[in-house]
């Protein structure tokens, strides 16, 4: 007789789903907006894990919402067809050669590709891009830069990058109350039918805000917001967030994460998760177990 392992048990499984029965009463009916990126959109497990992930919610009640980026991609692409690559203050320099690009790998190829891979998982979705049914307006990015020497900082013109300006719902509420999951590529237009490539962390916070959504989500490739100790802190307030940025315990590349989070959260969405997409089924994880993986922030003290 062949022996099973604790760990993959009848018990062990009757247990998990018994611990999720009151997360999924909970949040049934719910929109969670989702950033996917990071190694979660490169590693074939974590794709995989993912998408299961997100048809597993939408199959016990609850609406997902999957914002994409795609800077790897880009990257990539840009390099094969010898196109260079410049940054100022993290953020790509996109002209109208590397904007069509952009569109190309973001609203094509990577869109396309995850759409795909939930499909596959037996769920049901649509890819977007914010051009369409003029969903993301966006107006162009001004970046401020400084330099100590500098009495005031100079305005750069970066291209084609962009920021929302405002998110029409309609569309995304249309697909989610007919069963369809959408996917969104960050790119917006403005008024005068420019494209504009956007941080995916921004559209995602901006979407979770105009749809009033239970959950932000955000995948990243760390283990969440940690304290200068190393420790994930989690169950955070956004005035104990606003303290960690104040004392130094957040700073460089997770400000923008952080601010996005809070942003968010201030606005209105119910709570805010920075969670490590390196874990198979981190979405899950996160959202039906006790412990979670990663980093939450919520407006109640």
């Amino acid at each position: 007789m062949t022996q099973t392992s604790s760990a993959n048990s009848p018990q062990t499984t009757v247990k998990v789903l018994s611990e999720a029965l009151p997360y999924i009463q909970k949040f049934s009916g719910k929109t969670l907006v989702i950033k996917y990126g990071g190694n979660a959109m490169t590693e074939d497990d974590l794709i995989d894990s993912f998408c299961r992930d997100i048809v597993l919610l939408k199959e016990v009640g609850i609406n997902p919402v999957v914002v994409h980026g795609g800077g790897p991609q880009i990257g990539e692409l840009l390099e094969r067809l010898k196109i260079e690559s410049r940054f100022v203050n993290g953020m790509r320099v996109t002209d109208s050669e590397t904007m069509d690009v952009v569109q190309m790998v973001l609203g094509g190829l990577v869109n396309k590709e995850i759409v795909t891979q939930i499909n596959l998982a037996g769920g049901k979705a649509i890819g977007l891009t914010g051009k369409d049914g003029q969903l993301i307006k966006a107006r162009k990015l001004k970046v401020k830069h400084k330099t100590p020497e500098m009495t005031a900082p100079e305005i750069i013109d970066i291209g084609h990058v962009g920021e929302v300006e405002s998110v029409d719902v309609e569309l995304i509420e249309m697909l989610a109350n007919r069963d369809f999951i959408p996917v969104i590529a960050p790119i917006g237009v403005d008024a005068k039918g420019a494209s504009y490539n956007i941080n995916a962390d921004l559209v995602a916070g901006k979407v979770a805000e105009a749809l009033q959504a239970e959950k932000l989500i955000l995948l990243t490739n760390v283990a969440g917001l940690q304290d200068k100790q190393g420790q994930v802190l989690t169950g955070l307030s956004t005035a104990q967030v606003d303290a960690l940025i104040e004392d130094g315990t957040i700073y460089g590349g997770m400000l923008p994460k952080i601010n996005c989070a809070l942003e968010a959260v201030k606005a209105g969405v119910h709570t805010a998760h920075i969670i490590d997409g390196r874990v198979p089924h981190a979405t899950l994880l996160e959202i039906f177990t006790n412990a979670g993986v990663g980093t939450l922030i919520t407006n109640h003290s």
